[in-house]
């Protein structure tokens, strides 16, 4: 069953200017810019009002309609990034040897690198690369914990999923060994 016409509208805040050509989103608003390419997408944006964006379809099957509500929540992300970001906390759990995390900046690519050592006493050394604009420190009120923060949530959650994803415990037995470091909170930098 095609659907004739389905839309969404999205009510975008003041401060924040969206910007939408060919399908290529820029959002800019007080902490910066964003962009998200929706090029992929059969869907015609249009601005009927001053501070609003349209999204439409015409003739879509099911999945293209579901594909609308998608558009929007990605493009709100990208307002809610550029006004308030987003901070993930990441917490090392861990039973007998204690986990040491170090954090450098590499100087060329002005990325951010975890390493992460004497995970269950492993040797192994791991490096877990940050994508861009995703910045890292070490929490000062809580032991043992990590904040990532950026203003794009793919990549800030991205970066937390390496994170966690590297320290997966193998060959044993994971409901005993629940060593690891994982994401403990989610939330934005800028708190109403």
């Amino acid at each position: 069953m095609k659907y004739i016409h389905s839309e969404e509208t999205l009510l975008v805040p003041e401060g924040v200017t969206v910007h939408i050509k060919s399908r290529i989103v820029t959002v800019e608003g007080p902490r910066g810019k964003l962009t998200k390419n929706l090029n992929h997408l059969a869907v015609s944006f249009s601005q009927p009002k001053k501070n609003v964006v349209g999204m439409e379809i015409h003739h879509g099957g099911r999945k293209n309609v579901a594909s609308l509500r998608t558009v929007r929540t990605l493009i709100n992300n990208l307002i809610i990034g550029v006004t308030k970001g987003f901070k993930y906390k990441l917490r090392y759990v861990y039973a007998h040897f204690p986990i040491n995390v170090n954090i450098d900046k590499d100087n060329e690519t002005g990325l951010y690198e975890v390493e992460i050592r004497n995970f269950i006493g492993e040797k192994i050394v791991r490096r877990v690369v940050m994508l861009p604009g995703v910045d890292v420190e070490v929490s000062s009120a809580q032991k043992d914990e990590l904040i990532l923060l950026g203003n794009s949530l793919e990549n800030v959650s991205q970066s937390a999923a390496d994170i966690q994803q590297i320290c997966k415990v193998r060959n044993k037995d994971i409901r005993k060994f629940l060593d690891g470091i994982y994401v403990s909170e989610k939330g934005n930098i800028v708190e109403e």
